[in-house]
């Protein structure tokens, strides 16, 4: 009667180590990546990020240097404020995740997304995304305005043995920025959005997707951020051009995923970038599952082995 017990009371344990309770954690990280996009707003509105001063700063120097690009200069530099695309793609994530987190996918995708999101929202981690905008300003302004956490254009296109795509290139396959379309020949071309538009007339040949992957120059999003600054949608979105351009190019000298290999660029980023850096794939398992499942097993081994232990 006491073996039974304890081989009972073992099971009880078991079952209840092995519960599902990724739905309550998954509501506990969007409580919490609420407080933190709502902190990272605040500090964004009380000058608490570093290069978004100098984003600005960048902005209106180059800006008295160059008043044509006034409008363009102005656009950027919203990027230091909660207007910006890169702060209003959290705030659109965090909203899927609140009122739609089925588009995601099963309970493993949301639960994966909802660590992105709030890793995303480190002010470190926000501060060194910054640098793309900044990079871009700073290289428009014919080298008055120094290069943050990466090395000068000219070393960074010897090093990667990268086309010099133009003004903006740092942006080019951000999704804040523009998006890939296709043309009546079936090439795909970077878009600009709105008042970045301007880019275009600063850029002689149109972007195209093939030559761009094949030859694109460092980036902190494309190199080290995209795993946080990109949504699931727009992920895949990515995902599925390079496999139809992949299937475009097949047996006409091949095709490589521009995210294939990582450039070299990066003077300096901080110990948030680097982990971010590290994450490869965007369909991967949650890190709370990962710990839930070793602890688990960590727990019915010792539950067993002490009730089989008892017993006799």
């Amino acid at each position: 009667m006491k073996t039974k017990l304890f081989f009972i009371l073992g099971l009880s344990l078991l079952l209840i180590a092995c519960g599902d309770d990724r739905p309550d954690r998954l509501q506990a990280n969007i409580k919490s990546a609420e407080y933190l996009t709502d902190n990272l707003g605040a500090t964004l509105d009380t000058n608490g990020i570093r290069n978004a001063s100098i984003l600005r700063e960048y902005a209106r120097l180059l800006s008295e240097e160059k008043p044509q690009l006034k409008p363009l200069l102005t656009e950027l530099s919203r990027d230091a404020s909660r207007q910006g695309p890169l702060f209003q793609g959290l705030k659109k994530r965090l909203k899927t995740l609140q009122e739609q987190p089925q588009v995601l996918g099963d309970i493993e995708a949301q639960l994966f997304e909802s660590e992105n999101l709030m890793a995303a929202t480190d002010p470190l981690l926000f501060n060194d995304a910054l640098s793309d905008p900044i990079n871009v300003i700073a290289d428009m302004s014919d080298g008055k305005l120094a290069r943050v956490n990466a090395i000068s254009k000219q070393q960074s296109l010897r090093a990667n043995a990268a086309q010099d795509n133009g003004p903006g290139s740092q942006l080019v396959g951000n999704p804040g920025y523009g998006q890939w379309q296709t043309d009546s020949s079936g090439m795909s071309f970077w878009q600009w959005y709105g008042m970045y538009a301007m880019f275009s007339a600063l850029t002689p040949n149109r972007i195209r997707y093939d030559s761009w992957s094949s030859g694109r120059d460092y980036s902190y999003y494309n190199d080290v951020g995209r795993n946080r600054y990109t949504s699931p949608q727009q992920a895949k979105s990515q995902d599925n051009l390079a496999a139809r351009t992949k299937k475009q190019f097949a047996g006409k000298g091949g095709f490589q995923s521009p995210y294939a290999k990582s450039k070299t660029g990066a003077s300096s980023i901080s110990s948030s970038s680097r982990q971010a850096q590290q994450t490869t794939s965007f369909a991967g398992k949650s890190n709370y599952s990962k710990t839930k499942s070793a602890s688990s097993f960590r727990n019915s081994t010792t539950t067993t082995s002490r009730g089989i232990s008892r017993g006799k």
